[in-house]
Protein backbone atom coordinates (compact mmCIF):
# COMPACT_ATOMS: atom_id res chain seq x y z
CA UNK A 1 0.00 0.00 0.00
CA UNK A 2 2.73 2.48 0.94
CA UNK A 3 4.91 1.43 -1.98
CA UNK A 4 2.08 1.90 -4.47
CA UNK A 5 1.37 5.38 -3.11
CA UNK A 6 5.05 6.29 -3.46
CA UNK A 7 5.13 4.95 -7.02
CA UNK A 8 2.02 6.89 -7.99
CA UNK A 9 3.32 10.09 -6.36
CA UNK A 10 6.47 10.10 -8.53
CA UNK A 11 4.70 8.86 -11.64
CA UNK A 12 2.31 11.81 -11.45
CA UNK A 13 5.33 14.12 -11.22
CA UNK A 14 6.64 12.69 -14.49
CA UNK A 15 9.51 10.69 -13.02
CA UNK A 16 10.53 7.26 -14.26
CA UNK A 17 9.53 4.70 -11.61
CA UNK A 18 10.64 1.07 -11.23
CA UNK A 19 8.72 -1.29 -8.96
CA UNK A 20 10.15 -4.57 -7.64
CA UNK A 21 7.58 -6.81 -5.93
CA UNK A 22 7.22 -10.56 -5.48
CA UNK A 23 3.46 -10.24 -4.88
CA UNK A 24 3.51 -12.52 -1.84
CA UNK A 25 1.59 -10.39 0.66
CA UNK A 26 -1.71 -12.24 0.28
CA UNK A 27 0.09 -15.55 0.73
CA UNK A 28 1.79 -14.32 3.91
CA UNK A 29 -1.60 -13.78 5.51
CA UNK A 30 -3.20 -16.90 4.12
CA UNK A 31 -5.69 -14.92 2.06
CA UNK A 32 -7.16 -15.79 -1.31
CA UNK A 33 -7.90 -12.10 -1.87
CA UNK A 34 -5.50 -10.58 -4.37
CA UNK A 35 -4.51 -7.56 -2.32
CA UNK A 36 -1.05 -6.61 -3.56
CA UNK A 37 -2.02 -7.75 -7.04
CA UNK A 38 -4.73 -5.07 -7.09
CA UNK A 39 -2.16 -2.33 -6.53
CA UNK A 40 0.19 -3.96 -9.05
CA UNK A 41 -2.53 -3.87 -11.73
CA UNK A 42 -3.69 -0.40 -10.70
CA UNK A 43 -0.24 1.05 -11.41
CA UNK A 44 -0.13 -0.44 -14.92
CA UNK A 45 -2.02 2.61 -16.19
CA UNK A 46 1.10 4.77 -15.78
CA UNK A 47 3.38 4.49 -18.84
CA UNK A 48 6.35 5.78 -16.82
CA UNK A 49 6.12 2.93 -14.29
CA UNK A 50 8.07 -0.27 -15.00
CA UNK A 51 6.92 -3.27 -12.99
CA UNK A 52 9.36 -6.09 -12.25
CA UNK A 53 8.10 -9.22 -10.53
CA UNK A 54 10.98 -10.25 -8.33
CA UNK A 55 12.31 -10.59 -4.80
CA UNK A 56 14.53 -8.22 -2.80
CA UNK A 57 16.42 -11.32 -1.62
CA UNK A 58 17.37 -12.32 -5.16
CA UNK A 59 20.56 -10.75 -6.55
CA UNK A 60 19.50 -10.77 -10.21
CA UNK A 61 16.10 -9.25 -9.43
CA UNK A 62 17.60 -6.39 -7.40
CA UNK A 63 20.25 -5.67 -10.05
CA UNK A 64 17.59 -5.63 -12.75
CA UNK A 65 15.57 -3.09 -10.78
CA UNK A 66 18.59 -0.87 -10.08
CA UNK A 67 19.70 -0.95 -13.71
CA UNK A 68 22.50 1.36 -14.77
CA UNK A 69 21.62 4.32 -12.56
CA UNK A 70 18.83 5.47 -10.27
CA UNK A 71 18.34 8.51 -8.07
CA UNK A 72 16.56 6.98 -5.08
CA UNK A 73 15.26 3.76 -3.57
CA UNK A 74 12.22 3.73 -1.28
CA UNK A 75 12.40 0.34 0.42
CA UNK A 76 8.86 -0.59 1.43
CA UNK A 77 9.24 -4.35 0.85
CA UNK A 78 8.69 -6.33 4.03
CA UNK A 79 6.91 -8.97 6.04
CA UNK A 80 4.61 -6.57 7.94
CA UNK A 81 2.69 -8.80 10.38
CA UNK A 82 3.64 -9.14 14.04
CA UNK A 83 1.68 -12.41 14.58
CA UNK A 84 3.02 -13.72 11.27
CA UNK A 85 6.59 -13.11 12.43
CA UNK A 86 5.97 -15.38 15.41
CA UNK A 87 4.73 -18.17 13.14
CA UNK A 88 7.45 -17.85 10.48
CA UNK A 89 10.44 -16.15 12.18
CA UNK A 90 13.02 -17.38 9.64
CA UNK A 91 10.99 -16.10 6.70
CA UNK A 92 10.37 -12.84 8.57
CA UNK A 93 14.13 -12.37 9.11
CA UNK A 94 14.93 -13.35 5.52
CA UNK A 95 12.58 -10.70 4.10
CA UNK A 96 13.01 -7.85 6.56
CA UNK A 97 16.66 -8.16 7.58
CA UNK A 98 18.47 -9.92 4.74
CA UNK A 99 16.24 -8.37 2.07
CA UNK A 100 17.15 -4.89 3.27
CA UNK A 101 20.86 -5.68 3.46
CA UNK A 102 20.76 -7.19 -0.03
CA UNK A 103 19.24 -4.04 -1.55
CA UNK A 104 21.68 -1.80 0.32
CA UNK A 105 24.73 -3.80 -0.77
CA UNK A 106 23.76 -3.90 -4.44
CA UNK A 107 22.92 -0.20 -4.35
CA UNK A 108 26.31 0.57 -2.77
CA UNK A 109 28.19 -1.36 -5.45
CA UNK A 110 26.12 -0.18 -8.39
CA UNK A 111 24.95 3.34 -7.55
CA UNK A 112 26.16 4.59 -4.18
CA UNK A 113 25.09 8.17 -4.93
CA UNK A 114 21.40 7.18 -4.79
CA UNK A 115 19.30 8.02 -1.73
CA UNK A 116 18.03 5.07 0.29
CA UNK A 117 14.80 5.47 2.29
CA UNK A 118 13.95 2.61 4.65
CA UNK A 119 10.43 2.05 5.93
CA UNK A 120 11.14 1.15 9.54
CA UNK A 121 8.60 0.85 12.34
CA UNK A 122 7.83 1.99 15.86
CA UNK A 123 8.06 -1.70 16.83
CA UNK A 124 11.85 -1.30 16.99
CA UNK A 125 11.25 0.30 20.41
CA UNK A 126 9.39 -2.81 21.57
CA UNK A 127 8.08 -2.94 25.10
CA UNK A 128 10.26 0.00 26.21
CA UNK A 129 7.35 2.19 25.11
CA UNK A 130 5.30 0.62 27.93
CA UNK A 131 7.70 2.11 30.47
CA UNK A 132 6.15 5.52 29.81
CA UNK A 133 3.51 6.04 32.52
CA UNK A 134 -0.04 5.87 31.22
CA UNK A 135 -3.46 6.68 32.56
CA UNK A 136 -6.62 4.75 31.74
CA UNK A 137 -9.61 6.81 30.60
CA UNK A 138 -13.11 5.71 29.62
CA UNK A 139 -12.29 4.92 25.99
CA UNK A 140 -8.48 5.11 25.80
CA UNK A 141 -5.12 5.05 27.48
CA UNK A 142 -3.08 8.27 27.52
CA UNK A 143 0.59 9.01 28.12
CA UNK A 144 1.40 10.84 31.35
CA UNK A 145 4.10 13.49 31.16
CA UNK A 146 5.07 13.18 27.47
CA UNK A 147 3.38 14.06 24.19
CA UNK A 148 4.93 11.22 22.22
CA UNK A 149 7.86 8.88 21.58
CA UNK A 150 11.01 10.57 20.32
CA UNK A 151 14.02 9.11 18.52
CA UNK A 152 15.82 9.03 21.89
CA UNK A 153 13.64 6.18 23.15
CA UNK A 154 15.90 3.21 24.10
CA UNK A 155 15.66 0.10 21.93
CA UNK A 156 17.65 -2.59 23.77
CA UNK A 157 16.84 -4.74 26.82
CA UNK A 158 13.20 -5.30 25.99
CA UNK A 159 10.80 -7.58 24.12
CA UNK A 160 10.29 -6.87 20.42
CA UNK A 161 8.73 -9.94 18.74
CA UNK A 162 10.60 -11.29 15.69
CA UNK A 163 9.01 -8.57 13.53
CA UNK A 164 10.38 -5.75 15.69
CA UNK A 165 13.78 -7.44 15.77
CA UNK A 166 14.02 -8.08 12.03
CA UNK A 167 12.92 -4.55 11.17
CA UNK A 168 15.46 -3.20 13.65
CA UNK A 169 18.22 -5.14 11.87
CA UNK A 170 17.25 -3.43 8.60
CA UNK A 171 17.12 -0.11 10.46
CA UNK A 172 20.66 -0.59 11.82
CA UNK A 173 22.10 -1.62 8.46
CA UNK A 174 20.52 1.42 6.83
CA UNK A 175 22.22 3.64 9.41
CA UNK A 176 25.55 1.83 9.03
CA UNK A 177 25.59 2.13 5.24
CA UNK A 178 25.04 5.84 5.68
CA UNK A 179 27.86 6.28 8.16
CA UNK A 180 30.36 3.67 6.98
CA UNK A 181 30.00 4.03 3.21
CA UNK A 182 28.85 7.64 3.02
CA UNK A 183 25.53 6.85 1.37
CA UNK A 184 22.53 9.12 1.81
CA UNK A 185 20.13 7.07 3.96
CA UNK A 186 17.11 7.62 6.17
CA UNK A 187 15.09 5.39 8.49
CA UNK A 188 11.47 6.44 8.90
CA UNK A 189 10.16 4.70 12.03
CA UNK A 190 6.50 4.74 11.16
CA UNK A 191 3.44 4.59 13.32
CA UNK A 192 0.02 3.55 11.97
CA UNK A 193 0.00 4.25 8.21
CA UNK A 194 -3.24 3.82 6.28
CA UNK A 195 -4.78 4.94 3.00
CA UNK A 196 -6.57 4.09 -0.22
CA UNK A 197 -6.07 0.66 -1.76
CA UNK A 198 -5.27 -0.83 1.63
CA UNK A 199 -6.32 -4.45 2.07
CA UNK A 200 -6.30 -4.99 5.80
CA UNK A 201 -6.18 -8.33 7.58
CA UNK A 202 -6.75 -9.13 11.22
CA UNK A 203 -2.99 -9.69 11.62
CA UNK A 204 -1.92 -6.51 9.81
CA UNK A 205 -3.51 -3.30 8.58
CA UNK A 206 -6.16 -3.05 11.31
CA UNK A 207 -7.49 0.32 10.09
CA UNK A 208 -8.53 -1.06 6.71
CA UNK A 209 -9.62 -4.35 8.29
CA UNK A 210 -12.06 -2.53 10.59
CA UNK A 211 -13.41 -0.46 7.69
CA UNK A 212 -13.89 -3.54 5.51
CA UNK A 213 -15.54 -5.47 8.34
CA UNK A 214 -17.92 -2.57 9.04
CA UNK A 215 -19.03 -2.45 5.40
CA UNK A 216 -19.57 -6.21 5.19
CA UNK A 217 -21.05 -6.62 8.70
CA UNK A 218 -18.25 -8.96 9.70
CA UNK A 219 -17.47 -9.57 13.39
CA UNK A 220 -14.40 -7.94 14.94
CA UNK A 221 -11.91 -9.48 17.36
CA UNK A 222 -10.39 -7.01 19.82
CA UNK A 223 -7.10 -8.15 21.33
CA UNK A 224 -6.99 -6.51 24.75
CA UNK A 225 -9.64 -4.08 25.93
CA UNK A 226 -9.72 -1.82 22.87
CA UNK A 227 -8.36 1.21 24.71
CA UNK A 228 -4.95 0.98 23.05
CA UNK A 229 -4.11 4.18 21.18
CA UNK A 230 -2.24 4.86 17.95
CA UNK A 231 -1.45 8.03 16.05
CA UNK A 232 -2.62 7.60 12.47
CA UNK A 233 -0.92 8.96 9.37
CA UNK A 234 -2.37 8.91 5.86
CA UNK A 235 -0.16 7.37 3.17
CA UNK A 236 -0.06 10.57 1.08
CA UNK A 237 1.47 12.40 4.03
CA UNK A 238 4.24 9.88 4.66
CA UNK A 239 5.25 9.84 0.97
CA UNK A 240 5.64 13.63 1.09
CA UNK A 241 8.10 13.15 3.95
CA UNK A 242 10.15 10.67 1.91
CA UNK A 243 10.30 13.16 -0.94
CA UNK A 244 11.36 16.00 1.34
CA UNK A 245 14.27 13.92 2.62
CA UNK A 246 15.31 12.83 -0.88
CA UNK A 247 15.39 16.48 -1.99
CA UNK A 248 17.08 17.71 1.18
CA UNK A 249 20.77 18.23 1.84
CA UNK A 250 20.63 15.92 4.86
CA UNK A 251 23.03 13.00 4.63
CA UNK A 252 21.71 10.33 6.98
CA UNK A 253 18.84 10.56 9.44
CA UNK A 254 16.44 8.64 11.64
CA UNK A 255 12.93 10.03 11.98
CA UNK A 256 9.93 8.92 13.97
CA UNK A 257 6.91 9.69 11.83
CA UNK A 258 3.19 9.41 12.45
CA UNK A 259 0.10 11.51 12.87
CA UNK A 260 1.34 12.90 16.19
CA UNK A 261 -0.74 13.86 19.19
CA UNK A 262 -3.29 15.68 17.00
CA UNK A 263 -4.23 12.46 15.18
CA UNK A 264 -4.63 9.83 17.88
CA UNK A 265 -7.44 7.32 18.24
CA UNK A 266 -8.19 4.19 20.24
CA UNK A 267 -9.68 1.03 18.80
CA UNK A 268 -12.95 1.66 20.64
CA UNK A 269 -13.13 5.26 19.39
CA UNK A 270 -12.38 4.10 15.85
CA UNK A 271 -15.22 1.59 15.97
CA UNK A 272 -17.56 4.31 17.27
CA UNK A 273 -16.72 6.46 14.24
CA UNK A 274 -17.41 3.54 11.90
CA UNK A 275 -20.76 2.89 13.59
CA UNK A 276 -21.61 6.58 13.27
CA UNK A 277 -20.75 6.59 9.56
CA UNK A 278 -22.26 3.23 8.55
CA UNK A 279 -25.03 2.67 11.05
CA UNK A 280 -23.74 -0.90 11.49
CA UNK A 281 -23.37 -2.17 15.04
CA UNK A 282 -20.54 -4.66 14.64
CA UNK A 283 -20.23 -7.64 16.91
CA UNK A 284 -17.04 -7.54 18.97
CA UNK A 285 -15.23 -10.35 20.75
CA UNK A 286 -12.54 -9.46 23.27
CA UNK A 287 -9.48 -11.72 23.33
CA UNK A 288 -6.14 -11.82 25.16
CA UNK A 289 -3.56 -9.12 24.57
CA UNK A 290 -1.04 -9.85 21.84
CA UNK A 291 2.67 -10.07 22.78
CA UNK A 292 4.45 -6.70 22.86
CA UNK A 293 1.28 -4.82 21.88
CA UNK A 294 1.97 -1.28 23.03
CA UNK A 295 -0.99 0.16 24.98
CA UNK A 296 -0.17 3.63 23.66
CA UNK A 297 2.03 4.69 20.79
CA UNK A 298 2.06 8.35 19.82
CA UNK A 299 4.84 9.80 17.70
CA UNK A 300 6.82 12.83 18.76
CA UNK A 301 7.12 14.45 15.32
CA UNK A 302 9.17 17.46 16.43
CA UNK A 303 12.41 16.26 14.76
CA UNK A 304 10.86 15.54 11.36
CA UNK A 305 8.87 18.78 11.63
CA UNK A 306 12.03 20.78 12.28
CA UNK A 307 14.52 19.12 9.92
CA UNK A 308 12.24 18.51 6.92
CA UNK A 309 9.63 21.23 7.45
CA UNK A 310 7.03 18.45 7.30
CA UNK A 311 3.69 18.13 9.02
CA UNK A 312 0.69 15.90 8.47
CA UNK A 313 -2.12 17.46 6.46
CA UNK A 314 -4.90 14.84 6.48
CA UNK A 315 -6.76 14.49 9.78
CA UNK A 316 -7.91 11.17 11.23
CA UNK A 317 -11.58 11.80 10.47
CA UNK A 318 -10.85 12.98 6.93
CA UNK A 319 -8.53 10.05 6.31
CA UNK A 320 -11.06 7.51 7.57
CA UNK A 321 -13.66 9.01 5.27
CA UNK A 322 -11.33 8.82 2.26
CA UNK A 323 -10.56 5.18 3.01
CA UNK A 324 -14.23 4.36 3.55
CA UNK A 325 -15.21 6.03 0.27
CA UNK A 326 -12.63 3.96 -1.60
CA UNK A 327 -13.70 0.75 0.15
CA UNK A 328 -17.39 1.42 -0.66
CA UNK A 329 -16.57 1.99 -4.33
CA UNK A 330 -14.66 -1.29 -4.40
CA UNK A 331 -16.79 -3.34 -2.02
CA UNK A 332 -16.84 -6.35 -4.33
CA UNK A 333 -13.08 -6.76 -3.88
CA UNK A 334 -13.60 -7.83 -0.27
CA UNK A 335 -16.52 -10.25 -0.59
Amino acid sequence: MIGSHAAEYYAKKGDEVIILDNLMRSKLFGSDKKSVEYNWNYLAKYPNITRIKGDVRNDDDVLKAIGEEIDAVIHTAGQPGVPSSMKIPKEDFSINAFGTLNVLEHLRKKCDSATFVYCSTNKVYGENVDRIPIEEKETRYVFKGVDGVSENMPIDHTGHTPYGASKYVGDLYTQEYGRLYGMKTCCFRMSCIYGRRQFGFEDQGWVAWFVIASLLNKPINIFGNGKQVRDMLFADDVVRAYDLFIKSKLKHEVFNIGGGKENTISLLEFLDILKEKTGNDMGMTFKDWRPSDQKVYITDTSKVNEKLGWKSEISVRDGIQILMDWAKENKDLFK
